[in-house]
């Protein structure tokens, strides 16, 4: 009887350490089958084909995340016309065509108009601001809140900094100048060239040349030097102008199929929010580099760099106030959103008065 019940007992003992061990092994092996699984995903843009600080940041975000999941995250990435048009990129990353898209805020203005706040407000945050403000202030939580609903998570990608005023073909030395001038200008800046006479046209960049030396529009913004140049917009206009009252800065953002986010083990969340950070910081170097040498050169082959009139950045002023006001009186998400950016301007401008300010003023 001792024996049998040793013989049962040690029978017993080998079945529950079996199952224990399968129970055990089961995670273990689930979440090396997830470490192990290849995520082939897809990245459209707003941008041409390779294009200089926009396009090119694109593809190096994409070769970064590559390189630090070891092969696990790939991304394939198409220029704008490739799989849908630049100005679609939004709606592809909702319906989950692609997983990432990568362009500028205020191009899906008609999709949900808080976006505008998220490229550059009107005479408003520096880009060291904007990307403290994203970053610290609240304002992530706010540009989430936003996306939401249509399935999508933004991260800022990149900044292009300060921009210029734009191409003009012809010189703007009064408000009357601007009356009945067909001008492209996205988001806020070009209401505020509506509302001041002119007639602002909202288009891709890979159509801004052809427009521009056609005549079919008057003047256009793109970005600064660096962009404009390589389009050649030296060759369709002959006034440059600044400051870019209408862009102090321009946040590019990565647009993420929230699913296909939360479908991803957390590591590659990780690398891919990282690598997203690192790309920022890069293309921001870029701009800087780069604007410093295409202005020099821009220069020397005959642009003539202009000043807009302080009367016609002072009614430029008035009328972004009218405009952001009227904004955020849409909803309480746009109110809350502009009074965020508003307290964080105050606070900030403090320090940037007695700091960057003076030492740009007296170097």
């Amino acid at each position: 009887m001792k024996r049998r019940y040793l013989l049962l007992a040690s029978a017993l003992l080998a079945t529950l350490g079996l199952t224990g061990c399968k129970e055990d092994k089961a995670p273990a092996q689930a979440g090396a089958a997830q470490a192990d699984k290849v995520y082939h995903w897809k990245m459209v843009t707003a941008w041409p084909k390779n294009y200089p600080g926009l396009g090119t940041s694109a593809e190096r975000l994409a070769e970064r995340v590559n390189a630090m999941s070891n092969g696990r995250l790939s991304i394939k990435v198409y220029a704008a016309g490739e799989l849908v048009p630049a100005l679609e990129v939004f709606d592809a990353v909702s319906r989950g065509t692609a997983e990432l898209g990568h362009g500028a805020a205020y191009y899906w203005k008609g999709k949900v108009s808080a976006a505008q706040f998220f490229t550059s407000v009107p005479f408003g945050l520096s880009t060291l601001e904007m990307n403290a403000w994203l970053n610290k202030g609240g304002g992530q939580a706010l540009w989430d809140e936003a996306y939401a609903p249509f399935g999508i998570k933004p991260l800022a990608v990149g900044n292009s900094g300060m921009q210029m005023g734009g191409w003009f073909n012809k010189e703007i030395n009064s408000l009357a100048d601007l009356k009945g001038l067909k001008i492209r200008t996205p988001g806020l800046g070009g209401e505020v060239f509506s509302r001041l006479g002119a007639i602002s046209v909202n288009m891709p960049g890979g159509e801004v040349f052809t427009a521009l030396q056609t005549g079919a529009i008057d003047a256009t913004d793109w970005v600064s030097p660096f962009n404009d140049q390589a389009f050649g917009l030296q060759q369709a206009a002959k006034y440059y102008y600044f400051p870019g009252w209408q862009e102090p800065q321009a946040t590019l953002e990565l647009l993420i199929n929230q699913k296909a986010f939360d479908s991803l083990p957390a590591d590659l969340q990780a690398i891919l929010t990282e690598a997203t950070r690192a790309t920022s910081q890069d293309m921001l170097d870029d701009y800087t580099y780069h604007n410093a040498l295409a202005l020099d050169e821009l220069k020397k082959s005959g642009t003539l760099l202009k000043r807009f009139p302080d009367d016609v950045l002072e009614a430029m002023q008035r009328e972004s106030i009218n405009v952001l006001g009227e904004l955020a009186a849409e909803n309480d998400l746009n109110g809350r959103i502009w009074a965020s950016m508003q307290a964080f301007q105050a606070l900030a401008g403090k320090m940037q008065d007695i700091s960057e300010k003076e030492l740009y003023n007296w170097r």
